[in-house]
């Protein structure tokens, strides 16, 4: 007698029992879950909460509730740490290196009441250069709508 395992032809399948397929469909679920937390970026606060190599004089204490409520079920890492601290980033414009320190951190989320899952973006030059873009392209749209109603105006 020989025992060799069914291997299916093209375009078919190989019956499997009902404890097989939710054993499979166990296995998918779990596998979308991780990925999802992945994607939620779960692991990675968790390892950056964990991180111990910051110098205390490099940090600053939070004032929770000095901060601007934001209907989170969460809460974010700094809270949960109870300091802010240095936080190295990459200018999205320029591509410079620069670190967001804990007392902009703190002017940022208590005194400017930021949006506490905001996180800076651009280095100090870029961000003047992009508020110059953006009060230029003001004016120019309040311009052109002075324009219109004036062309309005003549024609009544």
């Amino acid at each position: 007698m020989r025992t060799t395992q069914a291997v299916p032809r093209p375009g078919h399948k190989v019956a499997k029992s009902g404890r097989q397929r939710r054993a499979e469909m166990k296995t998918r679920r779990a596998e979308k879950r991780l990925l999802a937390r992945v994607n939620a970026g779960l692991e990675s606060r968790l390892l950056l909460l964990l991180r111990t190599s910051v110098d205390p004089k490099d940090c600053a204490a939070v004032s929770a509730p000095h901060l601007r409520p934001d209907n989170s079920y969460g809460a974010p890492d700094f809270v949960i740490r109870g300091r802010y601290e240095p936080m190295p980033f990459v200018c999205k414009d320029c591509g410079k290196a620069e670190v967001w320190t804990a007392e902009q951190q703190k002017w940022w989320y208590e005194t400017a009441q930021g949006y506490v899952w905001s996180t800076a973006v651009r280095c100090r030059e870029c961000r003047a250069r992009e508020r110059a873009r953006v009060a230029a392209a003001r004016e120019a749209s309040f311009a052109g709508l002075a324009r219109k109603a004036k062309r309005l105006e003549e024609v009544r």
